[in-house]
């Protein structure tokens, strides 16, 4: 048994249920919260929420969790609840048969969408963090523009992998890091002349903005085909708003 399976106890954490039936159950996570426990964070993670919205989360490995969202990044995950249901998922992911379709925004202004394929691995000098490196794991990310503003891009992202930080790190790798991700994305650019409520607006900004709003699968045991979607959570929304105001503003 893995030492963070050891460790990991149930606790009373509002878990925000999209989907629930006696095999899987989709999750619409909320920024800040961890999914499993690590170094740094032994409690108050998603494992352990759903150990205590289901006692027989217990049997299953990491209480049924397939796939990962990183603690700042907002939306869709689905998790097992079932020990046929895990094995199916599991699969699945590894097939590329669930589609996971992201919201990201990002700094600059890419002329048109694209596919970043580029394998990653750890760091070779910041061990904390990915990259994209030479004999790292095959890590395949299409981009589609949804929206251009003045100095920044509304993507539509799709994994067809699902690495660690994968958007995060391919789109810093192409040079459009996302919008507040401190550890891959350098400085905070402003758009020349932006209003103080722009740049506070964006200076403000605590996480990278990326959300999970769509996801696409079958069901593992019935084959009947799925789709939930996510709304745009409210911090996300607000900077988007104010980025289509300062538009407006220059457009004149």
């Amino acid at each position: 048994v893995p030492e963070t399976d050891q460790r990991c106890e149930p606790e009373d954490i509002p878990l925000h249920i999209v989907h629930e039936d006696e095999h899987i159950l989709v999750i619409d996570k909320p920024t800040g919260l961890v999914v499993h426990p690590g170094a740094g964070n032994w409690t108050g993670t998603v494992q352990n929420a759903l150990l205590h919205h289901d006692g027989d989360a217990a049997a299953l490995p990491r209480a049924g969790i397939v796939h990962r969202l990183d603690k700042d990044t907002t939306g869709l995950m689905v998790v097992a609840r079932s020990l046929v249901a895990h094995k199916h998922l599991v699969e699945a992911l590894q097939a590329r048969q669930i589609k996971r379709e992201y919201l990201a925004l990002v700094v600059g202004l890419p002329t048109a969408g694209g596919t970043v394929d580029a394998p990653i691995g750890r760091h070779p000098g910041r061990r904390v963090c990915m990259a994209v490196v030479q004999g790292g794991k095959h890590a395949v990310t299409h981009y589609r523009i949804n929206e251009r503003f003045r100095m920044h891009t509304l993507l539509d992202v799709q994994l067809e992998t699902g690495r660690t930080h994968q958007i995060r790190v391919h789109m810093a790798h192409i040079h459009y890091p996302l919008v507040g991700d401190t550890v891959y994305g350098g400085r905070v650019k402003l758009p020349r002349d932006a209003s103080q409520a722009t740049v506070q607006a964006l200076q403000q900004f605590p996480r990278q903005a990326l959300h999970a709003r769509r996801l696409s699968l079958n069901h593992p045991v019935t084959g009947e085909p799925l789709v939930w979607e996510s709304p745009v959570p409210g911090d996300l929304a607000g900077l988007i708003e104010q980025l289509r105001l300062d538009r407006a503003e220059h457009e004149r």
